[in-house]
């Protein structure tokens, strides 16, 4: 038994129906859904980034969507300090924290910690805006592959702001952000740390979505045109008349970039769904394969589900009973939710 609080988290590739399923265990546990999506986090996204609509926010609390705005990127660290002030709100409320996403960073912030990072100086936060400006992410990539090979094994060429991360972290403080990830977490474990920065403290038990890939391709192709429906196109304009530089996050939300070069004339709006349906996909393929190498809570607490979920309904009573059954063992173990 252990007096720390319990919180469940949900996690899955995008599309896999993760808000349904969190929802669902809301109504039935006395949950609150806290976002763990680096972009749902933003307002003026609601429709491209699927956040859930304000009928299934009224269903059950939800907190963290679109509270961010576009013009200031969220950080890690900014999500966890959030993420962890909610929780305690819905522990107090006596509710079950529902964490639900699908950003394996947000989570591995949250379980683990993250690092405690000196201030950096502006010439390095220059220097690495100048190189992702003039000689763009790939060969970025490759300049940290020379200098922090480890911290750009985990990181894609095409990542540009976490690329600019990385070489502003190592060219303002002299060692690798991996590295400093590494002391972080370490000293966390030896209780050298406090709470915004060390393992949070709370017992964790992770419900994960690993559906099919076809599945996946085809739920991505229908919400793309559900999307489209419900205004996607007019949401980009307006975040476009907003001027804001493109390398922001929110500007390079899933779908942004191509309806963006739609409306400039750059391709079609169809051109424009099949290249962002593609990427989405590659996307998928990618937390998939994050999620099932890495931990987010220990293997004996991580339930998969190999289905994409559409809602709590879709399943037999045994397989509903089976999901209840390892949520509820797990609450039960350290004492309750509360």
């Amino acid at each position: 038994m252990t007096d720390q609080p319990f919180a469940l988290l949900v996690a899955g590739p995008t599309a896999s129906g993760k808000s349904a399923l969190a929802l669902g265990l809301a109504e039935r546990l006395g949950g609150t859904v806290i976002n763990t999506d680096s972009m749902q986090v933003y307002a003026g996204l609601e429709i491209l980034t699927a956040q859930p609509s304000a009928a299934e926010q009224a269903q059950a609390p939800h907190r963290l969507y679109g509270e961010r705005d576009p013009a200031a990127a969220a950080s890690a660290a900014w999500w966890r300090g959030r993420a962890l002030a909610e929780m305690a709100v819905a522990r107090a409320a006596g509710r079950l924290p529902i964490l639900c996403g699908g950003t394996g960073m947000y989570f591995r912030a949250l379980v683990a910690g993250i690092a405690e990072i000196p201030p950096i100086p502006e010439a390095a936060r220059a220097e690495a805006r100048g190189l992702l400006a003039g000689e763009g992410p790939a060969a970025l990539h490759a300049r940290l592959a020379a200098v922090d090979p480890e911290t750009a094994a985990r990181l894609r060429p095409s990542d540009s702001q976490r690329l600019a991360r990385a070489w502003e972290v190592w060219r303002g403080t002299g060692r690798g952000l991996a590295a400093w990830q590494a002391q972080g977490q370490a000293a966390g474990q030896a209780g050298g740390q406090a709470e915004e920065h060390g393992p949070a403290p709370w017992r964790f038990a992770a419900l994960l979505l690993d559906p099919p890939r076809e599945a996946l391709r085809a739920a991505i192709r229908r919400r793309w045109e559900v999307m489209m429906q419900a205004g996607a196109v007019e949401e980009v304009r307006a975040l476009l008349a907003r001027g804001l530089d493109p390398a922001l996050p929110a500007m390079r939300a899933h779908g942004v970039p191509e309806i963006a070069a739609a409306l400039a004339g750059r391709m079609t709006l169809a051109e424009a769904g099949e290249r962002a349906c593609l990427a989405i996909g590659q996307y998928t393929k990618r937390q998939a394969t994050w999620f099932r190498h890495q931990k987010i809570s220990d293997p004996s607490h991580m339930h998969t589900i190999h289905a994409r979920v559409t809602g709590l309904k879709q399943f037999s009573e045994s397989e509903s009973a089976e999901i209840f059954a390892f949520v509820c063992s797990r609450v039960d173990a350290g004492g309750g939710a509360a």
